[in-house]
């Protein structure tokens, strides 16, 4: 029985190993056709100016500050987001922990969210669709402590059923 499963481990090992150059190459190609003016960054702000259009913006740990045009969305994980006085977002903002701030003409074609921070918009500024605001610390713990008491419901259920199933039975009194 256990040249059977050292048979399964070894055909199991030459499958990842003739898998592992096709996903590389997979990762590879997809990096390559991506479109370049994409920007994300991790800890550096970035900058779009005045007359730069670029595809869209995902900053995390880092704030977005736009003059120019960002034609997809924008997304920030602990930074704000500032669209001066001619920037455009072609499509969604979304910020957790972060602010916006919109200033002069500024205008958002899609969606405007903002999760544990705060919206400033200029009397002139336009946000198209939706403006969504949980504001304040409570609602980013909110966020974090739901789906943790979730996942703790549930390793409290598996570990519920799995002690009553191992429980040993008890014979009937007679």
């Amino acid at each position: 029985m256990s040249g059977s499963a050292s048979g399964e481990e070894c055909s199991v090992k030459n499958r990842i190993r003739r898998l592992l150059p096709l996903v590389l190459l997979f990762c590879a190609s997809t990096a390559a056709f991506a479109a370049s003016s994409d920007r994300t960054q991790f800890g550096h702000d970035i900058t779009v100016a005045a007359g730069e259009q670029i595809s869209q913006a995902t900053c995390f740990g880092c704030s977005v500050r736009i003059r120019g045009q960002v034609n997809g969305d924008v997304t920030t994980f602990g930074g704000s987001i500032v669209v001066e006085d001619q920037g455009q977002i072609g499509g969604d903002a979304t910020t957790l922990g972060g602010s916006v701030r919109l200033d002069g003409k500024a205008a958002v074609k899609g969606d405007l969210t903002v999760f544990g921070g705060r919206i400033r918009r200029d009397p002139l500024a336009t946000v198209h669709g939706d403006v969504t605001n949980f504001s304040g610390v409570g609602s980013i713990l909110l966020l974090l402590i739901l789906p943790l008491l979730f996942l703790a419901g549930v390793v409290a259920l598996i570990v519920w059923i799995v002690r009553r199933l191992t429980r040993p039975s008890l014979p009937a009194a007679a």
